[in-house]
């Protein structure tokens, strides 16, 4: 489930986020810094993690430094499922 995970949020977040198509980001690319992501963002971004995974997050779970990388989200998530 890991790598589907992985893949599953990577592509909301380019769907979503990313005006250019070219641009690439990874795993330890910063989203909220870079400004990939912003508070209006992290708003849909959470309410997409917890309708994905059925989960709910507080909105000191779903902070900034939660957000800003791809790792940090799902770290966020598996520990929220109980996998980590």
């Amino acid at each position: 489930m890991s790598s589907e995970m992985r893949d599953k949020i990577l592509e909301f977040i380019r769907d979503e986020y990313l005006d250019d198509e070219d641009q690439v980001i990874d795993e330890g690319t910063s989203l909220i810094t870079s400004g990939i992501v912003d508070s209006f963002s992290m708003v849909s971004l959470k309410n997409f993690l917890e309708d994905e995974y059925k989960i709910s997050l507080s909105d000191e779970e779903a902070s900034a430094e939660a957000f800003n990388t791809l790792n940090s989200i799902l770290k966020l998530v598996r520990t929220k499922l109980g996998s980590e």
